[in-house]
C-alpha cells in the first residue's frame, strides 16, 4: 500500500454519515468563513458605513418629532440645554431658505430624512447581500473543486448525497448566518447611537430603561434553548418525510404491484402527524415569546411615562424628551429580538461550517509524481502489468501478482467470473487508486511517474452505464474539450453510425438531452459513448461491458462502431458476449484475482480450462434463450 492509501484507510469516513446538530459557537470556524469574505471586504465595509449613516438618520427622526415639533412648536419651550443635535437649527435654516412655517419645515425635514434613511438602508442590505453571495460563491467553487479531486477510494466509502449536502444545504446555512450578521449590524448600530443620545439627555431615565435589558436577554436565552430542541426535532421529521417520500415515489411500481399503497400511506401519515405536532409546539412557543416581549415593552413604556412624567412635572426634563425615550424603546428591543432569532441560525450554521471544513480539510488523494514524465504527442500504446497486487481494503487483495504485456494496437479481452478483478485492473490503469505492490508501464514508462490527468487523456473508456450530462448532444460528445471542433464531432458520430439518429432528433446535434438521456434508447446512448471516445482520439481504448445491455439487432450496428474506434488503438475488452471476445487477438482469463490462462480463443478452447468452462456455460445460456 502507498502512503496515500494507508492514510486513506486511517481516515474515518463515517464522519460524513454523522449528523451534526447544534454545535457550540466556534470563533475559529467563523474566522475561517471570513477568509472567503475578506476578498470582498471593501464592499462589506461600504455596506457597514451605509448602515451607520442610515442608523444615525433613524435615531434623528424621533428627535425631530420630540425636540423640534413637541418642545419647540407645540409646547413652545425648546430648552437649548437639552440636546437636540442640531435639528432645531437645521429647521430654522430651512425656514429661512424656503420662507415656509416652522411646522411645515419640520415636516419636510422629517420626510427628507425618512426618504434618505430608507434608501440608504436599502442600499446597505443589497450591498451586504452582494458581499455575502460573492463570498459563498467562492466558497462553493473551492468546495466543489476540492471534492472533484477526491479519489475513487473516497467515493467508495462516502455517500454522494452527503457530499451534495455540504455543497448545497450547508453553504445555504452559512448564507443565512452571514445575512443574519448584516441584520444584527443594522439593528445594533441604532441601539448604541440611541443609547448615547439618551445618556446625553437624561442619565436617570436611561438607567431605568437599561434595567429591562437583562430581563429581555435572559428570557430570550431560555426561550431559544427550548426552541432549539423543537427545531431539531422538526428538521429530523422533515428529513424522514423526504426520505419516505423519495423511497415511495422512486419505487412506485413495486408499491403498486405489492398493493402496499394503504400501508405506505399510514407510515407517511404517522411521520406527517409527528411533524405537525412539532410545528405546532414551535408555533406555541413563538406566540408565547412574542406576547411576553410585547408585554415587557408595555411595562418599559409605563416605567418611562411614570418616571419621566414626574420629571416633566418637576421641570427637570421636557415633555419632548420623555416622548423621545418612548420612541427609543423599540430601538432597544429590536436588537434583542433579532439576536434571539439568529440564535438557532447561528448554531445550525456552526454545524454546517464544521461539515464544510471537514470536506475542505479532507486530504485523501491519489499520489502524483513530484517531477512527472512528459509524454510524447502520440503514444505507441504498449501496456505492461508486472507483478501487480492490489486490494481496496488492507489484507483483502483483489489482484494477486498479475503480469501481462499488451502490444501496441493489440486487442486483449479480459474475462472471468464476477469479482475476479477485471474492472479493478482497469481502474488501476486509469490511476483512480494508488498501488504499491507491482508496476504498470505505459510505453515502458512507470505509471506512477506520469500525472494522472495526462494518463486519462490518453485512455478512452466506454462503460456499460453511459453517463449523460445536462446539455446538448454536441456537448455530451465534446465533454468541454476545446480542441474538438463541431466538424470532428460530426465525423466521429458518422464513424460509429450515430450520425443518422442524431440528425433525426428535433435539433440534431443541438438537441438538449433530458436527465440521464432518457429521450434516447440504450443503443443510441451507447453509440454516443463511442462517438465521445472517437472524437477524443485516445491511444488506448477500454470497453468495460460496453455491449452487455444491448439487444442482438442493435449490437450488430455497435460491432461496426467498435471496429472503427479500435483501429490503430490498443484495446482492452471486458465483455461477456462471445462475438466480442472471439474477435480479440488474445484473451486473459482472471479468476480470484489471478491470471489463470492467456491466449487466443482457439488456444484456450483447446486447453479446456477455465475459459472453456465459461464459454460452455454461456453457450448453454444462449441455447436456452433461442429455444425459449
Amino acid at each position: 500500500m502507498t502512503d496515500t492509501q494507508t492514510h486513506a484507510d486511517a481516515l474515518d469516513h463515517s464522519i460524513f454519515e454523522a449528523d451534526i446538530h447544534g454545535q457550540a459557537f466556534n470563533a475559529q470556524l467563523l474566522g475561517r468563513i471570513f477568509q472567503w469574505v475578506k476578498p470582498h471586504g471593501r464592499l462589506g465595509l461600504i455596506s457597514i458605513a451605509l448602515a451607520c449613516f442610515a442608523s444615525l438618520l433613524a435615531v434623528l427622526l424621533p428627535v425631530i418629532i420630540a425636540r423640534v415639533v413637541i418642545d419647540g412648536i407645540i409646547v413652545g419651550n425648546a430648552d437649548r440645554a437639552i440636546p437636540d443635535f442640531g435639528m432645531i437649527d437645521l429647521t430654522d435654516w430651512l425656514v429661512g431658505l424656503t420662507g415656509l412655517g416652522t411646522l411645515t419645515s419640520a415636516c419636510i425635514l422629517y420626510g427628507v430624512f425618512t426618504l434618505v434613511c430608507h434608501t440608504v438602508y436599502h442600499i446597505h442590505r443589497v450591498t451586504f447581500a452582494r458581499t455575502v453571495l460573492r463570498s459563498l460563491r467562492d466558497m462553493r467553487h473551492d468546495l466543489f473543486q476540492h471534492m472533484e479531486h477526491r479519489p475513487s477510494s473516497f467515493y467508495d466509502k462516502v455517500a454522494v448525497g452527503r457530499v451534495m449536502t455540504r455543497v448545497t444545504n450547508d453553504v445555504q446555512a452559512l448564507f443565512e448566518l452571514l445575512m443574519g450578521v448584516g441584520q444584527l449590524v443594522g439593528e445594533f448600530i441604532p441601539f448604541f447611537i440611541a443609547l448615547a443620545l439618551m445618556f446625553s439627555i437624561d442619565v436617570e431615565l436611561t438607567l431605568w430603561l437599561l434595567v429591562s435589558i437583562p430581563i429581555f436577554v435572559v428570557v430570550t436565552w431560555f426561550f431559544r434553548q427550548a426552541t432549539r430542541r423543537v427545531y431539531r426535532l422538526i428538521r429530523n421529521s422533515v428529513s424522514k418525510l423526504n426520505q419516505n417520500l423519495q423511497e415511495n415515489l422512486s419505487g412506485m411500481a413495486v408499491v403498486q404491484l405489492s398493493n402496499r399503497e394503504e400501508h405506505n400511506f399510514d407510515v407517511y401519515n404517522t411521520i406527517n402527524s409527528d411533524n405537525r405536532d412539532q410545528e405546532m409546539h414551535a408555533i406555541r412557543l413563538e406566540v408565547l415569546y412574542g406576547a411576553f416581549m410585547d408585554n415587557m415593552v408595555n411595562i418599559a413604556l409605563a416605567v418611562i411615562i411614570w418616571v419621566g412624567g414626574g420629571s416633566v412635572v418637576q421641570g427637570a426634563i421636557s415633555l419632548g424628551s420623555v416622548i423621545l425615550f418612548t420612541q427609543f424603546i423599540d430601538m432597544f428591543i429590536r436588537p434583542i429580538r433579532a439576536l434571539g432569532q439568529q440564535y438557532n441560525v447561528l448554531f445550525r450554521a456552526m454545524a454546517s461550517a464544521e461539515r464544510i471544513f471537514q470536506a475542505l480539510d479532507w486530504s485523501e488523494h491519489v499520489r502524483e509524481p513530484v517531477d512527472p514524465v512528459e509524454l510524447p504527442p502520440r503514444l505507441e500504446g504498449k501496456l505492461e502489468f508486472r507483478n501487480l497486487t492490489f486490494g481496496y481494503e488492507p489484507g483483502q487483495d483483489v489482484l494477486h501478482d498479475v503480469s501481462v504485456v499488451i502490444k501496441p494496437g493489440e486487442k486483449l479481452a479480459i474475462v472471468g467470473p464476477t469479482g475476479s478483478g477485471k474492472s479493478t485492473l482497469i481502474r488501476l490503469l486509469g490511476r483512480f487508486y494508488d498501488f504499491e505492490n507491482g508496476c504498470i508501464f505505459l510505453d515502458d514508462i512507470d505509471l506512477n511517474r506520469i500525472d494522472s490527468q495526462e494518463i486519462r487523456r490518453r485512455i478512452g473508456v466506454v462503460l456499460q452505464d453511459f453517463h449523460i450530462f445536462s446539455g446538448t448532444v454536441l456537448d455530451n460528445i465534446k465533454l468541454g474539450n476545446p480542441r474538438i471542433t463541431r466538424d470532428q464531432v460530426i465525423a466521429a458520430a458518422m464513424g460509429v453510425n450515430a450520425h443518422d439518429f442524431i440528425t433525426s432528433l428535433p435539433q440534431g446535434y443541438d438537441t438538449a438531452l433530458v436527465e440521464r438521456g432518457q429521450n434516447l434508447s440504450q443503443g443510441q446512448r451507447q453509440l454516443l459513448a463511442f462517438a465521445r471516445v472517437l472524437a477524443a482520439d485516445p491511444e488506448i481504448l477500454i470497453l468495460d461491458e460496453a455491449t452487455a445491455s444491448i439487444d442482438t439487432e442493435t449490437e450488430q450496428m455497435i460491432q461496426q462502431a467498435l471496429k472503427e474506434i479500435m483501429k490503430g488503438r490498443t484495446s482492452i475488452l471486458i465483455a461477456h458476449r462471445l462475438q466480442t471476445i472471439q474477435e480479440a487477438d488474445r484473451i486473459l482469463v482472471l479468476k480470484d484475482g489471478e491470471v489463470k490462462e492467456i491466449g487466443s480463443h482457439v488456444e484456450l478452447m483447446d486447453l479446456k480450462g477455465v475459459y472453456y468452462t465459461l464459454n460452455q456455460l454461456q453457450f448453454q445460456d444462449v441455447s436456452i434463450e433461442v429455444q425459449g
